[in-house]
């Protein structure tokens, strides 16, 4: 294992974190009411502990509010005092003030512990950060919390466009890290390149989530496998998506959702690998080669610009394009239908053909047209 210095703090991470968001399971469907198989987690979770992960990372609401439990009960037996603890405050899910600390007082019983190490405003946006986190004056509440020995740092998730991610890390001054979505296919997507370059420069922790796009970059379609064993057949996609990342100075520690301790042991192998600045010329052009395959086969032309934003009947244009594009690239029309699902609000079933939009968008995609196909195929099936 590999460590990295983590901001200010006296203490180094390992390259490579344990995310829980995909614990193993009776029927493997992600965040629905599935049934944890708790032996084979905690083993898991063991099994990487053992073996040099020093950061374990969970939220009140994975895998149908199941997972702080099981993390619980996989610390135990000195298991806690070896990693930092992460979890998530759910800003969706607090309509009152008062809900944080109801919350985070229920989320150190399930996870029998005394303090969080890192505690974050999970998947914040925009409209969460002004509505709920400022406007519930959230901050004083975490503050009141971290000052009460209840969490030792702060920080935030992010889904949301680089000019919100920005105001949100310029909008208080006592961030500690942050957590962004991250992958050599979201290079200029939500907080992108941009934001990690920006967060780093202001001397936060990067944090990187969905490194591998929750599995999809780790199982190429087969067009774009045939790419990766004609360069090295030696060397498996997942690899190369996660030394792209360590490769980068800016980035923290990369978690990854590992359900099964084959993918302990390989993902371990591939941060024993890494470093800054460690991949060849040639690497980078390879990798650079594998994302225009893939942008090759996006199905619209959508750049994700949001120059045809804000739409008046409120439909999320680039994200739904995002959706049906990823369904296409990645032969994985599941995956996007349930995510697709899960982002109830601006779905594009709310189009009205009104082509307010189509006017802006520097394309000249006929948004109207594709809207009512975009919900056909993710929302129908």
């Amino acid at each position: 294992m590999k460590y990295r210095k983590f901001g200010n703090l006296d203490w180094e991470v390992s390259a490579l974190g344990m995310g829980t968001l995909r614990l193993p399971t009776e029927d493997r469907t992600l965040m629905s009411g599935e049934v944890i198989k708790e032996d084979e987690a905690i083993a898991t979770i063991r099994y990487g502990i053992d073996n040099g992960i020093n950061y374990v990372d969970t939220a009140y609401n994975y895998h149908n509010f199941k997972s702080e439990p099981v993390v619980g009960k996989a610390l135990r037996d000195g298991y806690r005092q070896k990693v930092k603890l992460a979890t998530k405050s759910p800003v969706s899910r607090i309509g009152k003030t008062e809900d944080f600390d109801r919350i985070l007082n229920e989320q150190l019983t399930k996870l029998q512990t005394d303090y969080i190490d890192f505690y974050l405003f999970h998947s914040i946006d925009g409209k969460k950060w002004r509505q709920t986190v400022l406007g519930l004056g959230l901050i004083e509440r975490i503050e009141a919390a971290k000052k009460a020995g209840k969490i030792a740092h702060v920080g935030f998730s992010f889904h949301d466009s680089f000019s919100e991610f920005k105001a949100i890390v310029d909008g208080y001054d006592k961030w500690e890290f942050c957590q962004i979505q991250y992958n050599y296919m979201d290079v200029n997507n939500q907080a992108g390149a941009k934001g990690l370059k920006y967060a780093a420069a202001k001397g936060l922790p990067v944090i990187v989530m969905e490194p591998l796009l929750g599995g999809m970059l780790a199982n190429p379609p087969a067009s774009i496998r045939r790419e990766f064993e004609a360069y090295d057949p030696a060397k498996s996609a997942a690899y190369w998506g996660l030394r792209w990342l360590w490769n980068q100075p800016e980035v923290t520690l990369v978690l990854s959702g590992m359900n099964a301790i084959s993918q302990v042991e390989e993902n371990i192998r591939t941060a024993d690998a890494s470093g800054v600045n460690t991949l060849s010329d040639a690497d980078l052009d390879f990798i650079e080669r594998v994302r225009k395959k893939y942008e090759e086969k996006r199905a619209i032309p959508c750049t994700g610009c949001s120059y045809c934003m804000p739409c008046p009947n409120g439909v999320e244009i680039p994200r739904s394009f995002k959706f049906y594009n990823d369904a296409y690239m990645h032969d994985d029309l599941e995956t996007e239908k349930k995510t697709y699902a899960f982002w109830k609000r601006g779905q594009a079933s709310a189009c009205v053909a009104c082509k307010v939009c189509e006017s802006k968008c520097p394309q000249h995609i006929p948004i109207s047209t594709w809207m009512p196909k975009v919900h056909s195929l993710l929302g129908n099936g």
